[in-house]
């Protein structure tokens, strides 16, 4: 489905810019003579570090004995490394900027969760090149728990400020830049949300298409987390703007009734072609799977393109900071595979 975006017409005065600070800044635009701005191309991070191997003893199930006066020292877990074949997916050209959008009517899905992992995994593997976005209009937590807080400005800021960065040309990427902030291990940037509700008023479609015009001429990726309300024009824009939708449930009754009805919302209003071609992720919130995994897998694999599973990670649960190198190699591996299941057919 195409997307169309618009700027808004009309002379405005000139808003003072917000002030500069010392941090490192993002590369300028493309060389003379190329019509769009570059950015930045996958795969060129080697292979994400992994622990170190296990030992001939340990892998026998024999563990050395301790030496005298120290107490003995856990074992090793051996190292799980993401799927080359996974990377491969990841790093592929996708020949254009991607928009993403992670949606669900229902809180507590994972929503945000997903939406920061998901552009970890992309960001690492692509060695950057990626953007999430918290559009969240009510509260959003996604700057909170993704970004390193260099500074306190939100899309608030940026709107406040958009004929200014819209107008700075080849320097597009570093006024940008003074309204991101960027996860704790670099792997890609954040465009947090305010706690401002009267902000939703001012994200109307214009301001929505506007932004993310400038976020798809900067980034590879543009991960979008998503409100509550799909009948907010908000929420409406950014559906029909997208090129994959990622529904997010976790394995209980009431979340994936949630996911359900809004793909048949989306099919009722004229999205079936983006409801057929979504991606499901289920999320664990508990180490045990519960006994609806497996028919929600079924029932979510036949309704849409794909469905993948991540597992519960003991790092996720405080509801803190994500850390994407906190989490268990497995959990990262599953990250990994997800996030090439996501990105696959685009």
């Amino acid at each position: 489905m195409g997307r169309g975006r618009g700027r808004a017409g009309g002379a405005q005065q000139t808003p003072t810019p917000p002030p500069r600070e010392t941090y490192p800044s993002p590369p300028v635009g493309p060389p003379p003579g190329q019509p769009h701005y570059s950015v930045p191309t996958a795969g060129r991070r080697p292979p994400v570090a992994t622990q170190t191997p296990p030992s001939a003893s340990q892998l026998s199930g024999q563990v050395r004995p301790p030496q005298q006066g120290l107490p003995p020292q856990p074992r090793r877990q051996q190292a799980v490394e993401p799927s080359p074949v996974a990377l491969q997916r990841l790093r592929r050209d996708l020949g254009r900027s991607r928009v993403i959008a992670f949606i669900n009517p229902k809180g507590g899905v994972h929503k945000t969760t997903a939406t920061v992992l998901s552009a970890a995994a992309m960001g690492t593997a692509r060695n950057g090149g990626v953007i999430a976005w918290d559009d969240n209009e009510l509260r959003g937590t996604l700057g909170l728990r993704a970004g390193s807080a260099r500074h306190g400005r939100t899309i608030r800021h940026l709107v406040e400020h958009l004929d200014q960065v819209e107008a700075a040309g080849v320097h597009l990427p570093e006024h940008l830049d003074e309204f991101l902030r960027h996860s704790s291990d670099g792997s890609f940037d954040v465009l947090a949300g305010d706690e401002d509700p009267k902000l939703q008023r001012r994200l109307d479609p214009t301001t929505v298409l506007r932004v993310l015009d400038i976020l798809t001429r900067t980034h590879g990726i543009v991960c979008i987390d998503t409100g509550n309300n799909v009948e907010s024009p908000n929420w409406r824009t950014v559906v029909s703007s997208v090129d994959r939708l990622v529904v997010t449930t976790v394995p209980r009754e009431d979340a994936a009734f949630s996911a359900d009805w809004m793909l048949d919302h989306l099919e009722e209003g004229g999205y079936g072609n983006l409801v057929k071609n979504a991606v499901t992720l289920l999320s664990m919130p508990t180490p045990n799977p519960g006994p609806l995994l497996n028919d929600l897998q079924r029932h979510f694999a036949q309704r849409t393109r794909a469905c993948a599973v991540v597992p519960y990670d003991p790092s996720l649960e405080p509801g803190a900071k994500i850390e994407f190198s906190a989490l268990r190699p497995e959990t990262r591996a599953a990250w990994f595979e997800a996030a090439a299941t996501i990105v696959d057919g685009l």
